[in-house]
């Protein structure tokens, strides 16, 4: 659905994009990971057909954003980290007011608009100001307004940004939704764990550079020197601790309260095989699993020396 091919920006002499290439199949949730100024939102303005590339290619479903800017912008709907709103109108009225300029007909436009308030949690909001929202509120209706065409991309710069934890968990089930639409999402954010639970594809940008690209746990996979176990027992767990130790895949035991920690450099078959042998030697065991690393130490681990 979306292809970048060496895609560079230029100003002056500052480099914004360093000949990032990566690819988005449709229906997938992408999360662009990185901080203020790594690229983000002029790689997203390129493909919104806001701003033009120095070198390099960019397509929306196979449309070049350069030669078919019109055809791209059917396809996506956009939302920049700041937008503006008509203030003096209510949000049934902004909605109309943009659902015009994509030419959907008044009786259309009837139809649609009360649905994408119900989306996005607005319906009682109908006949308020735009004015008199709260900012979280404003970001769902921006949302809804990018909606109101029934793109198949959705290009999300920040959205989340300013938001006080109960605005940002609202957009967070509003986005889930859109995900179980079949909608191909983007979506940019320096706040890495509000990204953790909706993305299935990440990519890390770092001064113009992808640094990694793929599967949140393909990536943390390949970064991770071994697993970690986490598993907790009824009782015996000092006996069950020496026993662990005796395996040659483990690399560590420590405890937290009935938590036994194990490093393991096996694979899944010697999990599987370690988590065998406590059962057939009767420990208690009720619970057993693998610890993942979350974003941020993703983050911090694979940008690590990058600018340096």
């Amino acid at each position: 659905m979306i292809q970048i091919e060496q895609l560079t920006k230029r100003y002056g002499k500052m480099e914004a994009l360093k000949g990032v290439s990566l690819s988005i199949e449709k229906g997938t949730v992408f999360g662009f990971v990185g901080p203020n100024g790594a690229g983000k939102s002029t790689t997203m303005s390129i493909l919104a057909t806001l701003l033009e590339p120095t070198s390099g290619k960019a397509y929306v479903g196979g449309f070049d954003v350069i030669k078919h800017p019109r055809e791209v912008r059917k396809l996506i709907g956009y939302m920049p980290d700041f937008f503006g709103v008509y203030d003096y109108l209510t949000a049934e009225e902004y909605l109309d007011f943009y659902g015009a300029n994509y030419d959907i007909p008044p009786e259309e436009r009837k139809a649609i608009i009360p649905q994408l308030l119900e989306l996005v949690n607005l319906s009682h909001k109908r006949d308020a100001y735009v004015d008199s929202l709260s900012r979280g509120m404003k970001q769902r209706l921006g949302l809804a307004r990018c909606l109101v065409h029934n793109p198949e991309v959705l290009i999300l710069d920040e959205p989340a940004s300013g938001l006080d934890p109960r605005a940002r968990i609202e957009l967070r089930e509003i986005l889930k939704e859109l995900r179980d639409m079949g909608k191909t999402i983007i979506i940019s954010s320096h706040i890495l764990p509000e990204l953790a639970e909706m993305c299935d594809v990440i990519g890390v940008i770092e001064e113009g550079n992808l640094v990694a690209f793929g599967k949140v746990e393909e990536i943390y996979a390949r970064m991770q020197e071994k697993r970690v176990l986490r598993i907790r027992l009824l009782d015996r767990v000092d006996e069950a601790m020496a026993r662990l130790r005796e395996v040659p895949t483990v690399a560590g035991v420590t405890r937290e309260g009935n938590w036994v920690v194990v490093g393991f450099s096996g694979d899944d078959a010697d999990q599987a095989k370690l988590l065998r042998d406590l059962t057939v030697n009767d420990f208690p065991v009720a619970a057993f699993n693998e610890a993942q690393g979350d974003l941020e130490e993703i983050f911090l681990e694979i940008t690590k020396g990058v600018g340096s």
